[in-house]
């Protein structure tokens, strides 16, 4: 079997030129889609991603603010600064970078932020309408993950899924997403018996764990479709996923890679949704 990779960054580059043009119509009209990014602390890999999102954003036409703040900042200054974008008309969709230093509350600041401008889809107010089936503003990576795959025309409906990882941000939405369309799921965490076996019997498997090359061909049903969404270092600091993307060639159906898979699709759907709140307005 020829292993077909879902190669999520042409799909991002072809959306973020579509929502190019969208923002230009905006601008004519005098709307100016506007991001605010707030980092706190100096965790690498978030700096590279503050990067590449504000580089991303500068590239389509939204005006994107990053508020850097050091490591020691506190839970008061940081929801004085959410309080001020809150209030602030020209900013749109208001993102803080996890994780968060330990001395702040990461569940306290998300609540912190107005629900309408919660691009990043983690505000309990967008979980719960979501989880409702309500209109709401959606976690950007499994998003982005279901868009990615229906650009390939990957139909759903009664397959079984595996979704290795349960955390907020990417395993327990995902496993909703697919639920929504007819898939047949099951979440898998550090506790599951039989892993390898569970994941064997996977047609859709998604990793989320943050353990570099886990998944080998010893998880991996023949004709599978596996969604890698780890992002780790190897000993030579080399970016790698959870999966072993070698050793499950000629196994798999669709693999996504690791650079180039989820991570662009992550922010375009950070994009897509800033500019929606402008368009819908």
């Amino acid at each position: 079997m020829q292993t077909q990779y879902l190669r999520g960054k042409d799909l991002a580059d072809k959306m973020q030129k579509a929502m190019k043009n969208r923002v230009d119509r905006l601008r004519e009209e005098g709307k100016v889609p506007g991001l605010t990014v707030v980092l706190v602390g100096e965790d690498k890999a978030s700096q590279v991603y503050v990067r590449n999102k504000e580089r991303r954003a500068h590239k389509v036409g939204i005006k994107s603010d990053v508020i850097r703040l050091p490591e020691t900042t506190s839970e008061s200054e940081l929801l004085t600064i959410i309080q001020t974008l809150n209030a602030d008309k020209s900013v749109h969709g208001i993102l803080v970078q996890l994780p968060l230093p330990k001395q702040i509350d990461e569940q306290k600041i998300l609540r912190s932020i107005d629900y309408e401008k919660d691009v990043d889809g983690f505000h309990p107010m967008n979980m719960g309408n979501f989880l409702l089936g309500n209109e709401s503003t959606l976690p950007c990576t499994p998003y982005g993950i279901m868009t990615l795959l229906k650009s390939y025309d990957i139909a759903f409906e009664g397959k079984k899924a595996l979704v290795i990882g349960r955390s907020n941000i990417v395993g327990k939405p995902m496993a909703l997403m697919l639920m929504n369309e007819n898939a047949t799921v099951t979440i898998a965490h550090s506790h599951t018996q039989n892993l390898k076996a569970l994941a064997k019997e996977a047609d859709i498997l998604v990793v989320a764990i943050g353990k570099g090359h886990l998944v080998d061909a010893d998880y991996v049903k023949q004709g599978a479709i596996v969604i890698d969404v780890g992002m780790n270092r190897d000993a030579a600091g080399k970016l790698i996923g959870d999966v072993n993307t070698e050793a499950i060639d000629g196994i798999a159906s669709y693999v996504t890679p690791v650079p180039g898979g989820v991570g662009p699709m992550t922010i375009t759907m950070l994009l897509e949704q800033t500019i929606q709140k402008v368009e819908k307005d």
